[in-house]
């Protein structure tokens, strides 16, 4: 693993990360050279460190010794993820030098840890220290062999003029079949040691048949791009939202513009309509229906797409979504990149050729899902009496920002009860996950009772309970009304924790479509890298599993009101599915 790659997914993402106790202590100003008395709960080392940013870099390292000394078990000390990631916050914030000095710790508290000597040699390099970062990486590249990243840095840093092939030159490049079928062979190898769930949907007979099927059709004229298309079915068939090939957008960088399918469609209940025509105005009209293409059924089309999209279980709206924004790429890739496109439509008699794609356009999002503009928006409706939270994500880490969720929400519900709302309702779309200690702040706002969040929360160097393992308490002020929560199929990771439990205790009604994830999940993610094409993939490393277990780990969170938009509420850009709960409200 490259925490490098690994620490940007996280910023992007929807990992679920081992956290400490909720609402922790911080240790206030007089802190550096008096310390409070023992926390009566395990606390996060980071917040404190960030509690303290106002002050030099130097008493916030004497603070961290001293506390370890002190009050050893108060403290996640032995979390060096969280660290890290306090580190990365730093030097991604352009304080290039505090970060040098936090990884520097970790490498004295951390020593026979391989990333971080990777991290500090990161650090050195975007401070222009070249020669204290090569000694750092050969550090991390020494004690683990697998570390790419290292060998990358190590290499570039000793031939100065070396320049990488990127991988728009490397779309057509072809390596040996033997090189492809040895790139398979540990990819299947990379993803039964690391995953800890990767035979859980799929049985260890259907997967070494796949990927026996996948080198029976490698030859020496495969390119690479074909082959990465293999690789996907190969990631997907796991069926896991954190393991793949991060998603499509390296596929859709690569492809050329005029291989790619030319028109933008939207897929509707098993329907394929036409959005944006591009340059085929002349030809095709918003909202006709595509039967075919190239004289492939669309339903046989979707279904081979379909076993390259990773989602959690057996959840197909996931699919659904990934297909809508990537649709003009992945149908390229399914069809073998044809030089040209003929489409038969409904109504009309005649195939339609249609013309190249001149320029790109991946429709992302809902044009219809108004929102705030920002990730947390708080709305009171018309009637005075009902309202809408948005939660467009639990990206709230205890070692970044969870400070600035709790307030927003501490503050919304104080606003809540001042204005007496009866109705509130949560809209969850496109949140694709984060840290469980929001989706926990979150929850004792709602709960009335003491709740338990995890099951089970199992993952590398765990030596403490996770945040969720213990019994969380309902703050007094917690909502008393009516709650509705819209879901859809982008809600992956914690989006699916939290609401297994607004299920499991029936905090409210469910509306939208199945949700993208459920109380079970394969999370964290490892970086892997293949020999000899060095295909980049990403593979879940840890299992969470919420207090709801007995839902099924297949499907995702059902609604009890299923509500979809159709293609003319898409087109005139309705929000089908928040109009129908507030129409609830008013009943």
């Amino acid at each position: 693993m490259m925490r490098h790659y690994y620490l940007t997914l996280l910023l992007l993402s929807l990992i679920i990360l081992p956290g400490c106790a909720l609402k922790q202590n911080t240790v206030p100003d007089a802190a550096v050279t008096e310390v409070e008395s023992q926390p009566t709960a395990l606390a996060s080392i980071a917040e404190v460190l960030k509690a303290n940013d106002h002050r030099p870099v130097a008493e916030r390292i004497a603070l961290y010794r001293q506390l370890r000394k002190e009050q050893p078990e108060a403290y996640n000390f032995w979390n060096q993820d969280e660290l890290t990631m306090y580190g990365y916050g730093l030097l991604w914030g352009e304080k290039t030098t505090e970060a040098i000095e936090v990884f520097k710790l970790m490498v004295a508290e951390f020593p026979n840890t391989a990333n971080n000597y990777d991290s500090l040699g990161e650090a050195y390099l975007a401070n222009g220290d070249e020669e204290k970062a090569l000694v750092n990486y050969q550090k991390a590249l020494k004690m683990d062999p697998d570390n790419f990243n290292a060998e990358d840095i190590v290499y570039r840093l000793r031939h100065p003029g070396f320049v990488p092939e990127t991988d728009e030159e490397k779309f057509a490049k072809v390596y040996t079949a033997a090189e492809y079928s040895a790139d398979l062979d540990q990819l299947a190898a990379r993803l039964l040691k690391v995953h800890p769930n990767a035979l859980k949907f799929i049985s260890a007979e259907d997967f070494r048949s796949l990927i026996e099927q996948k080198k029976a059709l490698m030859t020496d004229q495969t390119t690479y791009a074909e082959f990465r298309w293999h690789c996907a079915e190969i990631i997907a068939s796991v069926n896991c939202s954190h393991t793949s090939m991060g998603r499509f957008s390296l596929e859709s960088k690569m492809l050329p513009t005029a291989l790619r399918f030319p028109v933008q469609t939207r897929l509707v209940d098993g329907q394929l309509f036409v959005v944006d025509p591009m340059g085929n105005d002349d030809r095709l009209a918003v909202k006709d229906e595509i039967l075919s293409v190239n004289d492939i059924p669309v339903a046989s089309l979707l279904k081979d797409i379909y076993r390259r999209i990773p989602s959690q279980g057996y959840v197909e709206t996931t699919k659904r979504h990934e297909f809508n924004f990537w649709g003009t790429g992945m149908i390229a890739y399914a069809m073998n990149f044809p030089q040209t496109y003929e489409v038969t439509v409904k109504g009309k008699s005649t195939s339609i050729v249609l013309s190249p794609a001149k320029e790109i356009r991946n429709h992302f999002g809902n044009p219809a899902i108004k929102g705030c503009g920002e990730p947390l928006c708080y709305e009171v409706l018309e009637d005075g009496k009902s309202a809408v939270l948005t939660v467009l994500s639990f990206n709230f880490y205890p070692w970044n920002n969870l400070d600035v969720f709790e307030a927003f929400m501490d503050k919304t519900f104080r606003k809540i009860a001042a204005d007496g709302i009866e109705q509130l309702i949560i809209d969850l779309r496109y949140n694709g996950g984060g840290s469980s200690e929001s989706s926990i702040y979150l929850l004792r706002h709602l709960m009335q009772k003491p709740f338990t969040y995890y099951s089970r929360a199992e993952y590398e160097g765990k030596q403490k309970p996770a945040a969720g393992e213990s019994v969380q308490l309902p703050f007094d002020t917690t909502f008393q009304g009516k709650l509705y929560f819209l879901i859809d199929g982008i809600g992956n990771s914690t989006t699916g924790h939290f609401m297994s439990l607004a299920q499991k205790w029936e905090l409210g009604t469910i509306i939208g479509e199945e949700l993208g994830s459920n109380q079970f999940c394969s999370a964290g993610q490892t970086v892997c890298r293949l020999s000899n094409t060095k295909v980049l993939y990403y593979v879940a490393n840890n299992t969470h599993v919420s207090t709801a277990t007995s839902l099924p780990d297949e499907t995702g969170i059902l609604p009890d009101h299923y509500v979809s938009q159709s293609i003319d509420d898409y087109l005139n850009e309705i929000d089908t599915v928040l109009e129908f709960a507030i129409g609830l409200t008013r009943m």
